[in-house]
């Protein structure tokens, strides 16, 4: 594998050899993960599993604990892998007329996610089953293991949908998003490092998605690093890009410095009317610094980090986003 092709691979160094990856410098945060998978088979055995008279009873139980040593085992069948504390592992069934769904949830608090856990716990409990059904149908398959979701460290929740990317990458390196694409960004030392919450960016993620938004983040970045924030933001260009926090006056207050860096056109209207919105009921929002413009085809929003600046950011781009998405799409009519 040459260097090229390693280029974003984690677990590749620079020279194509497998490693693994150094998470001493990374923040202790709570991390979880959900995996889901199924077993397709016969209505006969899904009939014999609810009522759990198969020739191998309780075959449920023995899947899920055998999901959940799979999960806490998983360093040791995954090349690596870094061994974690575990702090929960569930696993769940359900049924349709063709498949027994498998579900499971790990948890940790540590410098790294849990997907693997997460996965492995799917696919163990769903190759028990297989074990458990074969007597009945050796035809049974496990199939569509897949990640749901994640939650932990500085990008905080991705949800399987939410970040819709093609299958290849275009011949920039970075693959364009979505025309109602949108990522919102969190300016926050303290999220960043797991010792406080942030209610901020899923307040705009919850007002982006009900605009129609397909939405990735919260991306949570401590304030010394908003501009690699920032960059990690607008890659792949989605149609806009909303960040909360970073925009006062004390000295770890970066977030208009990165954006102004990167805004090849100003949007000076949208950062005036967020400040004055505020400052007809706080007078302390006047001292927001957040500014607004577009980088390349991206709008780009700072919002203060505070759930009134929030709600009142949201309030004065209500009106008047969609049309300047149109707009730089240059499919917006002029008024």
């Amino acid at each position: 594998m040459s260097s090229a092709n390693s280029e974003g691979l984690s677990h590749v160094d620079s020279e194509g050899r497998a490693r693994m990856v150094d998470v001493s410098a990374k923040a202790d945060t709570t991390r979880i993960a959900v995996a889901a998978g199924e077993l397709v088979t016969t209505a006969e055995v899904i009939t014999l599993v609810r009522a759990d008279d198969m020739p191998k009873a309780d075959v449920l139980s023995t899947a899920r604990i055998a999901g959940i040593g799979g999960a806490k085992r998983t360093s040791e069948l995954i090349p690596l892998c870094h061994q974690l504390a575990l702090s929960s592992v569930e696993v769940t069934f359900g049924f349709t007329d063709s498949s027994i769904t498998i579900e499971a949830t790990a948890k940790t608090k540590g410098p790294t996610g849990v997907e693997m856990e997460a996965l492995t716990a799917v696919a163990v409990a769903g190759l028990t089953l297989h074990d458990m059904v074969k007597a009945v149908d050796p035809a049974a398959s496990l199939t569509n293991v897949r990640l749901l979701t994640k939650d932990g460290g500085k990008r905080g929740h991705w949800e399987r949908g939410d970040w819709e990317r093609a299958d290849r990458e275009n011949d920039s390196g970075a693959t364009p998003l979505g025309p109602r694409s949108a990522v919102v960004l969190v300016a926050s030392t303290g999220g960043a490092r797991g010792t406080s919450e942030d209610t901020t960016g899923p307040r705009i993620v919850e007002w982006l998605r009900s605009q129609g938004f397909t939405v990735r983040g919260p991306l949570v970045y401590a304030d010394a690093d908003i501009s690699a924030g920032l960059a990690d933001a607008v890659t792949g260009a989605p149609a806009v890009v909303i960040s909360t926090g970073g925009t006062g006056a004390s000295p770890t207050d970066a977030t208009p410095e990165a954006t102004s860096r990167l805004i090849t056109r100003e949007l000076p209207g949208i950062a005036e009317a967020v400040r004055a919105r505020g400052a007809d009921k706080f007078p302390r929002a006047s001292l927001s610094r957040g500014v607004a413009g577009l980088i390349g085809t991206t709008v780009v929003v700072n919002l203060p980090g505070s759930p009134g600046g929030v709600r009142d950011g949201l309030a004065v781009l209500e009106p008047i986003l969609d049309h300047l998405v149109e707009q730089v799409a240059g499919r917006g009519a002029h008024e």
